[in-house]
């Protein structure tokens, strides 16, 4: 198949139009810039200038393709709610060019805010608050309605070469504060993944998956936070400790309510389904091996 990739040379995005050309498809990269374009045909696919707001690019992606993959995302907590508004009209551009065919899009989303402090489920569904500005699962939902073949895929955290996931923000707190701290007795959990096997879920649903569904790149259920804390602290040769809930904000700073997420989650659906089977190394033995704890 030809696959419009937006996010194709992003951290999760490249890796996923990796697999995808080695599986022997074609693809389409969006590219914002001559970086982003040149790093595009080093992976083997073919740029189309454009970003998140140009939605005639969007739309001329898409139209060129017989699937689309949706990675793209503006990750700045600044403007969090602008960018879930840009994501939102890009899923609906892009859904206006598939609307009437059988092409299959599949969107991104998190693990994290579907369930707390139980087992989330891919039949779960992420309930729509007005707290949480990243509303993709909601615009895709919406294509759904006019007969066009979406599905999510939900990221939790992922680790992977030169880290861009959540972990390489604790350290900096760590490094930054003197000690590693979780709150409370650190039994909350992240779920995890290695890019590259989160990235293999793309290609697997466009393949193989069917509308409607949401699918979890969940290699790992759930890392115990004081566990996570407690590496971080090893690899910088600093105290860990535990500190109180209303010590959080003072500690993690904008980053609190992530570090006391309690989101374990299942992919026994993803795996059963897609035949999806996760190679890469844990978090764990990756924070061991790569360059986590070199300087800031």
């Amino acid at each position: 198949m030809r696959i419009f990739v937006t996010g194709a040379s992003g951290y999760v995005g490249s890796a996923a139009v990796k697999d995808m050309v080695a599986a022997g498809h074609e693809v389409i990269g969006l590219a914002r810039s001559d970086a982003s374009a040149a790093a595009v045909r080093a992976l083997g696919a073919e740029p189309l200038r454009g970003d998140l707001t140009d939605l005639d690019s969007l739309r001329r992606g898409a139209e060129r393709a017989d699937a689309v993959a949706h990675l793209a995302f503006n990750h700045d907590f600044s403007t969090f709610a602008e960018n879930g508004r840009v994501d939102a009209a890009a899923i609906a551009a892009m859904g206006e060019a598939l609307t009437g065919t059988d092409k299959p899009i599949v969107t991104t989303s998190g693990t994290g805010m579907v369930a707390q402090g139980q087992l989330a489920t891919e039949d779960m569904v992420r309930p729509d608050t007005a707290d949480m500005p990243r509303v993709s699962e909601q615009a895709t939902r919406k294509l759904l309605d006019k007969g066009i073949r979406a599905m999510v895929v939900r990221l939790p955290q992922v680790n992977g070469p030169h880290n861009h996931g959540f972990v390489p923000i604790l350290i900096q707190i760590a490094r930054a504060k003197g000690y590693a701290a979780y709150v409370g007795d650190g039994a909350n959990r992240w779920p995890a993944c290695h890019r590259d096997d989160a990235a293999r879920v793309y290609r697997l649903a466009i393949e193989k998956g069917r509308a409607g569904r949401n699918y979890h790149a969940v290699a790992e259920e759930g890392l115990a936070m004081r566990d996570l804390m407690e590496v971080i602290a090893q690899g910088l040769g600093v105290p860990l400790r535990a500190i109180a809930p209303d010590e959080a904000a003072d500690y993690f700073g904008w980053f609190a309510m992530f570090a006391q997420m309690d989101n374990p989650s299942s992919s026994a659906i993803t795996r059963a389904e897609l035949g999806w089977h996760p190679t890469g190394p844990t978090t764990f033995e990756d924070m061991r091996n790569e360059d986590y704890f070199g300087a800031a």
